[in-house]
């Protein structure tokens, strides 16, 4: 039995750091990205920082694509039907790109709107509208990309994103250094060349995507150009059947974290500024716990494949006790480094010793979200959907929305207000998903969904 469990360790890692290295790497970029903001001023911090919950917003609608896919995907691995997981990413290629055309326009047509909704203020308007409207333009680069990503994924070829996203990454930094200030011979656009950069970067790794899949025999993915096309509407209805709650989801959870972002602007530039440099460096904390989400969708979900139940559940007990390790890790160098990780960003001592605050009371909230994104990823694997949506409508429409509201507006108790109510909404998060994970229920959801499998 020991062996068993050692091998299964080694699967479980093997999937997982290359996703934990991809996502870690992407959000330390966004870090550097954000610092390269920074220097500029605290006003265009802010700037960047309203747009991030409307952008993500607009991305939504992909979460149904996306979770879909990588469910499919490893169900169809799982039961040893490569054809039909290759036919599955082709339909999911093609969809995404027309859904990114249309979120692409969107976000294009309704910028200035949309950054005066979130509460800029006049120092903010200008350089907010710029930025969302050239990111929204590449959306669709990135739309494309996250369905191949989710196929890749799902198929528990993790190292392969993890090379083209980090490489994107590194050449967005690059970007950022010559266009935000004008180096090597480039124009100087501040927060403007960070949007540029950005959306380059997607391009690019959108490219390198669909290098992957179409012109290279590189993952079990491979599609031959050659075939016909044609959409297949069972597939379809089979991908949002399962993605759609985590779609909803989405809704609810961006809109929720919009409308927490508009009540944190609010208290103004400074400490919205403050705010956006907690949760650019929180995504440290995500990250990990994202990718343990990730290895439990796709050994979850290739286990009920196979129809080993009790294999799913032994992955799925061994991959939230990783992630919640590696979270308290995490929540202690926050407590020790806090206020050293807020002056990477800003110059500005009050901004960074209110962003130091921040950072402690996100350190308690750290077994909360690791339970909470581990045990989704357990749920999503097994199809099993509708409870991280239950989860996001207790978790931050009261905690995030109201009871941020109240403890800001009402108690005038700031931004630490503010962030506590986000420690309450992800132990209200992570009691939902766990408990229904306790039940066992979820390792017969697929069973609701059984020809997934058949051609």
């Amino acid at each position: 039995m020991s062996k068993e469990l050692n091998a299964m360790r080694r699967e479980a890692i093997s999937i997982t750091w290359p996703a934990f290295v991809e996502l870690v790497m992407s959000t330390l970029f966004g870090m550097v990205d954000m610092i390269m903001v920074g220097k500029l001023s605290s006003a265009a911090i802010a700037a960047v920082g309203l747009t991030n919950q409307p952008f993500m917003l607009l991305l939504a609608i992909f979460s149904a694509v996306n979770v879909g896919t990588s469910t499919l995907v490893a169900w169809n691995i799982g039961a040893g039907n490569k054809e039909k997981a290759k036919f599955i990413t082709r339909q999911i290629v093609v969809m995404n790109a027309i859904l990114g055309i249309i979120m692409s326009t969107i976000g294009i047509v309704f910028s200035h709107q949309i950054v005066v909704f979130m509460g800029a203020e006049a120092d903010t308007i200008r350089d907010a509208t710029i930025y969302f409207q050239i990111v929204s333009a590449g959306l669709v680069f990135q739309a494309i990309n996250l369905g191949i990503t989710a196929a890749l994924r799902g198929a528990g070829e993790t190292k392969i994103p993890m090379f083209y996203n980090i490489g994107s990454n590194l050449l967005n930094v690059l970007g950022n250094y010559m266009l935000i200030y004008g180096k090597l011979g480039m124009p100087k656009m501040g927060v403007a060349g960070a949007a540029l950069s950005t959306t380059i970067s997607r391009w690019v790794a959108c490219f390198f995507g669909l290098g992957i899949i179409y012109f290279s025999n590189l993952s079990v993915i491979s599609i031959d150009l050659k075939d016909r096309f044609r959409f297949d509407t069972d597939i379809m209805k089979k991908v949002f059947s399962i993605g759609l709650p985590s779609a909803l989801e989405q809704f609810v959870l961006q809109s929720g974290l919009m409308l927490f972002a508009r009540t944190v602007s609010s208290l103004g530039t400074i400490k919205f500024a403050a705010h956006q440099i907690g949760l650019n460096i929180c995504g440290l904390t995500f990250s990990p716990s994202m990718a343990f989400g990730v290895a439990a969708t796709t050994l979850v979900g290739q286990s009920l494949g196979a129809k080993d139940e009790e294999k799913a559940k032994k992955y799925a007990d061994m991959i939230h006790h990783m992630a919640v390790l590696v979270a308290c890790i995490m929540g202690a160098v926050f407590i020790l480094f806090s206020y050293q990780l807020a002056c990477l960003y800003t110059d500005d001592a009050t901004v960074a010793a209110a962003a130091s605050i921040i950072l402690k009371i996100m350190a308690l909230a750290q077994p909360g979200q690791s339970t909470q994104l581990s045990v989704a990823g357990v749920l999503r694997g097994a199809g099993d959907t509708l409870y991280p949506l239950y989860a996001s409508i207790f978790g931050i429409w009261i905690f995030r929305v109201f009871v941020a509201y109240v403890f800001v507006s009402v108690f005038h108790w700031g931004l630490i207000g503010a962030w506590v109510a986000l420690v309450f909404d992800q132990y209200t998060r992570a009691a939902v998903v766990y408990f229904r994970y306790r039940s066992g229920k979820w390792k017969y959801a697929k069973i609701c969904t059984a020809d997934a499998v058949e051609m």
